[in-house]
């Protein structure tokens, strides 16, 4: 069977491998198929995610006022960036990730109005930053609101193709020293902001039918110190228990039984 997972280090880490240090800790979700489902593979497709509103307005081409430049974006490509592969590649399942929503401010080109996640700029030549700065302007983070608004017009868009399971990771609240008790005077801080994004995505499933891939339950239940390593990043046995979280689900929807749309 076939999954395209459109996410970040969340998404590529639990289904795809986890090295750290250039040793492989994690070897992805067949890995929780060997013993559960001997006769079954898992092929990933994986981009990474800037954030719900960029995808929703993805049309596969790179604004030429972009592809005019060789810009130094890491794991973050232009074609990617861009691209719509996810509303148009037949597969059997597609993993999304509220965390790009939840962390990434993204900036906004003043003409145009197209987003750019500015990744790794602290590499571009002062030239390119010199050109950011003149082009575009920042749009923010996103609010929670508009979020799940995009989410659920990304996966309205999904099924106007084909109509197949949206599985949605959450976040896990438990911040590594993070000692606050009073929150009198504060903005939300990040785990409260965390806090809000699951609790919208369990109303956005409430509605619309997508499944939660549940990090802050699975963290809960082995204890963040053993299953998170900081606020965005699990361990290896962190990403092998969500790893098989998703085959759980894809078990319950019978995925692993009917065969796949990449076959």
């Amino acid at each position: 069977m076939t999954l395209f997972a459109k996410g970040n280090v969340d998404v590529h880490d639990s289904l795809h491998s986890c090295r750290i240090g250039g040793e492989l800790l994690w070897n992805g979700v067949n890995e929780c198929l060997r013993h559960s489902h001997p006769e079954a593979r898992i092929r990933m497709k994986h981009e990474t995610l800037t954030r719900f509103d960029a995808l929703l307005a993805a049309d596969g081409h790179v604004p030429q006022a972009l592809a005019d430049r060789d810009l130094a974006l890491g794991s973050y490509p232009l074609p990617g960036q861009f691209s719509d592969k996810l509303f148009t590649t037949p597969v059997d399942a597609v993993i999304l990730s509220i965390l790009p929503d939840v962390a990434a401010p993204i900036l906004r080109h003043k003409e145009e109005g197209f987003l750019l996640y500015p990744a790794d700029t602290s590499v571009w030549p002062e030239s390119d930053r010199a050109w950011l700065r003149d082009n575009f302007e920042a749009a923010g983070l996103s609010t929670v609101e508009a979020a799940m608004a995009n989410l659920e017009g990304v996966v309205e868009r999904l099924r106007e193709a084909a109509d197949v399971p949206v599985l949605v990771y959450n976040m896990s609240p438990a911040i590594p020293g993070d000692m606050v008790h009073c929150h009198l005077g504060l903005d939300d801080t990040y785990s409260t902001r965390i806090r809000r994004f699951n609790l919208a995505l369990i109303e956005l499933s409430q509605a619309i039918g997508i499944s939660i891939v549940d990090l802050d339950g699975i963290v809960a239940r082995k204890g963040a110190d053993t299953m998170k390593v900081d606020a965005m990043h699990l361990t290896p046995l962190g990403y092998q228990c969500v790893a098989e979280e998703v085959v759980r689900i894809l078990d319950d929807y019978g995925i692993m039984e009917e065969g796949g749309a990449g076959q």
